[in-house]
C-alpha cells in the first residue's frame, strides 16, 4: 500500500472512532435501555465471534448487579494463543464455538436441558456443571451462553458434542416440540388470543373478494412457487412451509425471506393462508407467535413507534403482562415470525442507510421495518416479506435469507380455481371451455386476480360469444359492468347505458383512486372519501371494502378491492374527467427516472403531494417503491380505455374532440417511447449480429400497445426496429407479457432471434407466443418452468415456420415425453441448426428417441444435452445416429453418467466426422480405457479442436500422461 493509501486508511479509522465517541450516549442507551443485559451480551457475542474481544476482556465486563462474562476455569490466554498458532489452517470445534457464537446462542435457547443431557451422557459434564448452567437468575439466552463458556473450558471433545447436537436439532426440525420446555403461561394465553384474532381475520378471502365473503378454505388454490436461486436439494414443487424452510437458503445469517410476484399474483392470499394455518395449529408450528403486518396499513401510521408498540398496537394487544411477553419475544427470537405484506406499497423505498438496534427506541414505522428486514433490529426473528419484483433492488437483496417467486396459477391451477368458484360442474366446464377458445384470456387467468374476475363475471363471459375479452382493460371493463348492473335497479343490458347510469360513481371513485396513486395511498379515511364526493351508494357498488385492522384502534377506513382495481379507476379518472390536465398523459408515460419529479410537479398531481415538512423529509432522497409500477399499470389501462374499440362507451361522458386528443397523446407517447429504446441500441461488434437487450420499460410499452389493440401502432413501432436478436432476459416475462409480445412482434419485417431466458413463461406463455413464431429464427427459453405439454404445442407450430432454426431450453421440466416431438422436428426440418436441452430430465430412452430423428437429419450443427441422465446406453444410441454426420460441429454430454462404453461409441463420431470441432464430456465417469479410444480416434482426425474431459475417473498421473500424448484433450 502506498503512503497515501495508508494515510487514507488511518484517517478513516480515526473518523470511525470519533463517530463511536460522539454516539456514545445513544449506543449506551441502545445497549442498556431495555432493563436487561441481553443487548450488551449480543454485541459481546459478535465481538467474540469475530476475534475483536479476547476471553479475559469478556470475563471482566460487568453491568450493575450482574457479571456478563463468566469465569472459565482451566484455560489461559497463552495456551489459547499457542493452540491458535498450531492450528492456524484448521478450525477446531472449540474455535467454531466462538466463530458461530451468535447463531449457537439462538439455537440452544429453549433446549438447554437436552444439550446438558447429551454432555452428561458423553461424560463431559457433571451434575454440578449442569446446575451451574441452570441457575434460575439467568434468562434462556444467558443459560445458552453459560453452557457454551463451560463447554469451552472442557476442551475439544465437549465442543464436538455440542456442535453435533445442534446440527441434529437443525435436521430434526422444531425446537417447540421439546418435552421438557413449556413457554410461560402469560405467553401461552397471548398466543391463544393472537391465534384466535388471526383466525377470525383470515377465514374469508380478503384480497379481492371482500364483497362476497368467500371462505378461504373453499376457494384457496396453490400458486406455483419457485426459488429465485436453483437448489439441487429441492425435488418437486415447493409447498407453503418451504417458504420458511431451509431449502434455497443463500445467506444463513439473514432472517428475511422475500416472496416476490406480480400484482394480482396471489401474494396477499398466500400470506393469509399461512396465517390461517398457523392460527389453527396445522402449519408453521416452529413459531410460537406470528405477527402479521400490512405495509399498506402501516403507510397511514403517522406516529413514531417502538417495536413493542408496533407489535401490540398493529396486531394484538395483550390483556396483561405486556412487558413480560415482550421480554419473552426478545429472549426467544427463533420462536417468532413476522410477515409484512406489500413492501412495494410503502411510500418509502427500501433503504439501509438508517437503522436501529434498540427495540424500545421509537422511530418512524418505515425505519423500524427496514431495520427489521436487514437484521439490525430483532436479530433471529424470521421475517417473510412480499413485494412486486420492481421494488426489490440490490440494497434489499443483500439482506435476504432467500427469495421465493410466486408465479401465479399453472394450467391445472386455473382449472382447480374455476371448479372451486363454481360448485355447479356444468358452469365450471363451460367457463373453462370458453377460456380454451380464447387463448389471450387464458393467459390472463394465469394471474389469480384475473381468474377471479373471469369466474365472477362468467355470465358476461359466456354471453359474449366469439368477441370475448382480449386485454386486461377488457377484463376490468367487464367487472365494472358486472358490479354496476348487479347493483343498479334498472339492470341496463344494452349499449353504454350501464355506464351513463353510474357515471358519477365512476368519477368519484376515479378521483379517489387517482389521488391515492399520486401519493402511494391505498387506505382512505372518511374524510378522504368525502373530499372526493364518494357517497354511501358509491361504496355499496362493491369496489371499496372496509380495511381490516387486527388492532381495531383506527376509525373505519376503506381500500379498493385490489391495487389493480385502484389503478383502473385512476385511469378512468384520467380518461373521463373534464378536469384532467393536458400534461397528465405525457407525464404518465415518461420514463420512471424522469417521472418521479415530473408527476409531483404537475398540476393534476399537485393536490396529492405531501405538504408538511415531516412528509417532505420522508420523501427526500428516497424513491417511492410503489409509485412506478402502479403508474405503469395506470398508463396501461389508459391505453386500453382509449382504444378505438371502447370509444363508443365514452360518447355521452366526455366530448369526442377531447377524447380524440387524448388518444393522439397516448399514440404519440408510445411512439416516442419506443423510438427512444430503438435509439439506444448499440452498433454491432464487427462480425456479430445486431442485438437489442431490452429493459422492463420496453415490455411495458409493448403491453400498452397491445391494450390499444391497434395493429397500425404495432406495425409502425416494429418498422423502426432493425435488429437480428432481441434479448429480454430477467424481465419478469409471464403469460400476459407473452401475449403482448406476440401481438407486436408478429409485425417485424425480418426474422429475429428471441431470447427470453430466466423469466416465467411457462406452458401458458409458450402458447401465447405461437402467433409470432413465424418471425423467429431462434428461440431461447432457458429456466422458464416449461413442461413437455408446452413443448408439444410449440413444436407443432415451429415445424410450419420456414425461418425457425434454433431452440434452447436449458433448465426446464422436460422429460423423455418431449423427445418424440423433437425427433419429428429433426426428421421434418432439414435446415434445423441447434438443439439445446441441457439440465432437464432426459434419460437413455429420450436419447434413443432423439437418435431416431438424428439419423434422418443432415443439418444439425449444435446438440447440447448436458446435465441429463442418458448414461452409456443413451450415448451409444446418439453416437450411432451421428457417426456419419457431416454437419455436427459441437456436442455436449457433460454430466450424463457416461462411462468408457459411451466414450468408445463416441470415438466413432470423431473418427468419421468431417465437421466436428468440439466434444464436451466433462463430469462423467470415463476411465483410461475410454480415453484411449478417444485418442486413437483423434489420430485419424485433425479437424477436431478439443475434447473436454475434466472431472472423470482418472488419476492425476493418468491425466498428466494422457495430456502429453494428446494436447487436444482438456482435463
Amino acid at each position: 500500500m502506498t503512503d497515501g493509501g495508508k494515510r487514507v486508511v488511518e484517517s478513516l479509522l480515526m473518523l470511525v472512532q470519533e463517530l463511536v465517541l460522539r454516539q456514545r450516549a445513544e449506543i449506551l442507551h441502545a445497549l442498556c435501555s431495555s432493563g436487561s443485559a441481553e443487548h450488551l451480551e449480543q454485541v459481546l457475542d459478535i465481538l467474540l465471534s469475530r476475534g475483536e474481544l479476547i476471553i479475559e476482556d469478556y470475563q471482566n465486563i460487568q453491568v450493575p448487579g450482574q457479571r456478563v462474562g463468566f469465569s472459565v476455569p482451566g484455560r489461559c490466554s497463552h495456551v489459547e494463543e499457542k493452540e491458535e498458532e498450531e492450528e492456524e489452517h484448521q478450525r477446531t470445534s472449540t474455535q467454531t464455538l466462538l466463530a458461530q457464537r451468535p447463531s449457537l446462542v439462538r439455537e440452544l435457547q429453549g433446549c438447554i436441558e437436552d444439550a446438558l443431557r447429551a454432555l452428561v451422557a458423553c461424560g463431559h459434564f457433571t451434575s454440578a456443571d449442569c446446575d451451574d448452567v441452570r441457575l434460575p437468575i439467568h434468562t434462556p439466552s444467558q443459560q445458552a451462553r453459560r453452557l457454551l463458556d463451560n463447554v469451552r473450558s472442557k476442551g475439544e471433545p465437549a465442543a464436538k458434542v455440542v456442535l453435533q447436537y445442534v446440527q441434529q436439532k437443525q435436521e430434526s426440525g422444531s425446537l417447540l416440540n421439546q418435552e421438557n420446555w413449556t413457554p410461560p403461561k402469560e405467553v401461552l394465553k397471548y398466543q391463544k388470543k393472537l391465534s384466535s384474532s388471526m383466525s377470525a381475520q383470515s377465514c374469508f378471502l380478503s384480497s379481492y373478494g371482500g364483497t362476497s365473503h368467500m371462505s378461504l378454505d373453499d376457494i384457496y388454490t396453490d400458486g406455483q412457487l419457485e426459488l429465485a436461486h436453483n437448489c439441487k436439494d429441492v425435488h418437486g414443487p415447493l409447498g407453503l412451509e418451504d417458504i420458511v424452510g431451509t431449502a434455497g437458503t443463500v445467506n444463513a445469517e439473514a432472517d428475511t425471506v422475500l416472496v416476490s410476484g406480480d400484482a394480482g399474483g396471489g401474494k396477499s392470499t398466500l400470506l393469509q393462508r399461512l396465517h390461517l394455518l398457523w392460527a389453527r395449529g396445522t402449519a408453521l408450528q416452529d413459531f410460537l407467535l406470528l405477527f402479521p403486518f400490512s405495509c399498506r396499513r402501516l403507510n397511514s401510521e403517522r406516529q413514531e413507534l417502538s417495536v413493542q408498540e408496533l407489535l401490540f398496537q398493529h396486531c394484538c394487544w395483550p390483556d396483561r403482562e405486556q412487558e413480560e411477553i415482550f421480554q419473552f419475544i426478545l429472549d426467544h427470537p427463533h420462536l417468532i415470525l413476522f410477515t409484512f405484506d406489500g413492501l412495494d406499497e410503502l411510500k418509502q423505498g427500501f433503504s439501509d442507510e438508517h437503522w436501529l438496534c434498540c427495540p424500545t427506541q421509537r422511530a418512524p414505522v418505515h425505519i423500524l421495518l427496514f431495520s427489521l428486514i436487514q437484521g439490525s433490529l430483532m436479530k433471529g426473528v424470521r421475517k417473510v416479506v412480499t413485494s412486486r419484483p420492481e421494488a426489490v433492488g440490490p440494497a434489499l437483496k443483500k439482506h435476504l435469507r432467500k427469495e421465493v417467486i410466486l408465479q401465479g396459477f399453472s394450467p391445472s391451477g386455473i382449472d382447480c380455481f374455476v371448479h372451486k368458484h363454481h360448485r355447479d360442474p356444468t358452469v365450471a366446464a363451460k367457463v373453462l371451455e370458453s377460456l380454451q377458445k380464447n387463448t389471450a384470456l387464458l393467459g390472463l387467468c394465469h394471474s389469480p386476480v384475473f381468474c377471479w374476475i373471469v369466474s365472477q363475471c362468467h355470465k358476461e363471459l359466456l354471453g359474449c360469444g366469439e368477441g370475448g375479452p382480449q386485454t386486461i382493460t377488457d377484463v376490468y371493463l367487464m367487472i365494472l359492468q358486472h358490479f354496476f348492473q348487479h347493483q343498479s335497479p334498472l339492470k341496463s343490458t344494452t349499449g353504454s347505458g350501464w355506464l351513463q347510469e353510474n357515471l358519477n360513481t365512476a368519477l368519484h371513485l376515479g378521483q379517489l383512486a387517482f389521488e391515492g396513486i399520486g401519493t402511494s395511498c391505498y387506505i382512505f379515511s372518511g374524510t378522504d372519501l368525502e373530499a372526493c364526493g364518494v357517497t354511501e351508494k358509491d361504496i355499496c357498488m362493491g369496489f371499496l371494502i372496509q380495511s381490516k385492522d387486527m388492532s381495531s384502534t383506527h376509525s373505519k377506513r376503506f381500500e379498493f378491492l385490489h391495487v389493480i382495481t385502484q389503478c383502473f379507476f385512476a385511469a378512468l379518472h384520467i380518461v373521463l374527467s373534464n378536469n384532467t390536465d393536458r400534461s397528465t398523459i405525457p407525464k404518465l408515460f415518461e420514463p420512471p427516472n424522469r417521472r418521479a419529479t415530473g408527476l409531483r410537479s404537475s398540476t393534476c398531481f399537485g393536490a396529492c403531494l405531501p405538504s408538511t415538512n415531516q412528509q417532505e423529509q420522508a420523501f427526500k432522497g428516497e424513491a417511492t417503491s410503489s409509485e412506478t409500477p402502479n403508474l405503469q399499470i395506470t398508463a396501461t389501462f389508459v391505453s386500453g380505455l382509449l382504444s378505438q374499440r371502447h370509444l363508443s362507451l365514452w360518447l355521452h361522458c366526455c366530448p369526442s374532440a377531447v377524447m380524440e386528443k387524448r388518444v393522439r397523446q397516448v399514440v404519440r407517447c408510445l411512439s416516442k417511447g419506443m423510438h427512444k429504446h430503438f435509439k439506444s441500441i448499440s452498433p454491432p461488434v464487427e462480425g456479430e449480429k445486431k442485438s437489442m437487450h431490452a429493459m422492463p420499460g420496453f415490455v411495458w410499452l409493448i403491453k400498452c400497445i397491445y391494450e390499444m389493440q391497434e395493429s397500425t401502432i404495432a406495425k409502425d413501432a416494429m418498422s423502426k426496429l432493425e435488429v437480428d436478436h432481441l434479448k429480454l432476459t430477467y424481465c419478469n416475462i409471464g403469460p400476459v407479457e407473452c401475449t403482448a409480445l406476440a401481438y407486436v412482434l408478429q409485425h417485424l419485417r425480418n426474422p429475429i432471434g428471441l431470447q427470453l431466458d430466466n423469466n416465467s413463461v411457462g406452458d401458458v406463455g409458450v402458447e401465447q407466443l405461437l402467433p409470432c413464431m413465424h418471425i423467429c429464427n431462434s428461440l431461447y427459453l432457458r429456466n422458464n418452468n416449461i413442461t413437455d405439454e408446452g413443448i408439444r404445442k410449440l413444436l407443432a407450430k415451429v415445424i410450419q415456420c420456414d425461418s425457425f432454426r434454433k431452440i434452447a431450453l436449458f433448465n426446464n421440466k422436460l422429460t423423455d415425453a418431449c423427445t418424440q416431438h423433437f425427433s419429428h422436428l429433426l426428421k421434418t426440418k432439414q435446415d434445423f441448426l441447434a438443439l439445446r436441452l441441457g439440465n432437464n430430465n432426459i434419460t437413455e430412452e429420450g436419447a434413443k428417441q432423439l437418435a431416431e430423428g438424428l439419423k434422418h437429419n443432415h443439418s444439425l450443427a449444435y446438440l447440447g444435452l448436458w446435465g441429463n441422465k442418458i448414461g452409456d446406453a443413451g450415448a451409444v444410441a446418439l453416437a450411432s445416429a451421428l457417426e456419419s454426420s457431416t454437419s455436427l460441429v459441437w456436442l455436449s454430454l457433460v454430466g450424463n453418467g457416461v462411462g468408457s462404453e459411451g466414450a468408445r461409441a463416441l470415438s466413432n463420431i470423431i473418427k468419421n466426422s468431417t465437421s466436428l470441432e468440439e466434444l464436451w464430456l466433462t463430469k462423467n465417469c470415463i476411465t483410461r480405457t475410454g480415453v484411449e479410444c478417444l485418442i486413437q480416434a483423434l489420430e485419424h482426425n485433425t479437424h477436431v479442436k478439443s475434447v473436454w474431459l475434466i472431472n472423470n475417473d482418472l488419476s492425476l498421473e493418468e491425466v498428466e500422461e494422457l495430456t502429453q500424448r494428446e494436447s487436444r484433450l482438456i482435463f
